[in-house]
């Protein structure tokens, strides 16, 4: 997990795979930053899995071309969602449910192209739905 942003998303990927590119539109979109390079895990008293940026990262993101910028950012966030960012074509439309464990707690993962101009759009749904309770890949309807 490298990056991470206020509404419990965590943003996971390889070097040069987007995550400070959509971490800068989560935030230019309102989103608020927790750490950009790395974060610390810890759990809360309620047994969520809380992110919180090392001393010195803290309130800094590298801008790709700028350079290394100071950004409003939260102490730390529950973490509720895993973003993985990957190529266009292994991303399903309809994907199966799929979680992750961290500190042995499973947390919802997706998968998402990270240079979509839809992608900050996504997570935010993504994010909403699972805040509201659910987020499943097809809705059950009445």
């Amino acid at each position: 997990m490298r990056r991470a942003v206020g509404f419990r998303s965590p943003v996971a990927g390889p070097s040069g795979s987007g995550k400070s590119d959509l971490a800068l539109r989560l935030i230019d979109g309102g989103g608020r930053l927790v750490a950009d390079d790395q974060v610390e895990l810890s759990l809360d008293a309620a047994g969520r899995v809380m992110a919180r940026a090392p001393k010195p990262l803290a309130g800094l993101l590298e801008v790709r071309g700028v350079g290394i910028l100071p950004v409003d950012a939260v102490r730390t966030a529950p973490i509720g969602l895993i973003v993985d960012l990957g190529a266009d074509d292994p991303i399903e439309r309809l994907p199966e449910v799929e979680t992750c464990l961290l500190l042995d707690r499973p947390i919802r993962r997706v998968a998402l192209a990270p240079f979509h101009a839809s992608t900050p759009a996504k997570v935010r749904l993504a994010a909403a739905r699972l805040k509201a309770g659910t987020l499943e890949p097809v809705p059950d309807r009445p």
